[in-house]
């Protein structure tokens, strides 16, 4: 597996930047423990994001926003996750976008990928589903 980097931007309430970055094998317990610092420096919980959704994050994160509020334990499409991120962003995202974010979600493990009749479907992964998880 490549060597994947991951970056992430925080303002606290007094507006003090802080940027933690991170290179190597990222797993899902390793963004966890840095979502953990971000919540412990006074940043926004990227559990639950800003209701404007903060400019200060990727669509990347938008996207792994919406899928953990909107579809933690269902299978879903991208085309199920572009239209929840349009209706609650309130910004256009194109299929092919989401797809892309998606796939890369699903290659740091956060997400499991199955195809089904041609459609392809996500789910969020578990530690203690890993590896037990059914398709649709």
């Amino acid at each position: 597996m490549p060597v994947r980097k991951m970056k992430v931007e925080v303002y606290d309430e007094s507006g003090n930047k802080y940027m933690i970055s991170f290179e190597g094998r990222v797993t899902r317990d390793k963004v966890q423990k840095i979502f953990d610092i971000v919540e412990l420096l006074g940043g926004v919980p990227l559990a639950e994001p800003v209701g404007d959704y903060s400019q200060s994050f990727s669509k990347m994160d938008k996207v792994l926003f919406i899928v953990k509020k909107n579809f933690s334990a269902l299978w879903f499409s991208a085309k199920d996750v572009q239209e929840a991120y349009e209706r609650e962003v309130n910004e256009p995202i194109s299929l092919s976008a989401v797809s892309t974010y998606l796939s890369r979600l699903a290659e740091r493990g956060l997400l499991t990928k199955t195809k089904n009749g041609g459609k392809v479907y996500f789910k969020m992964v578990s530690q203690e589903l890993r590896g037990v998880i059914k398709s649709p």
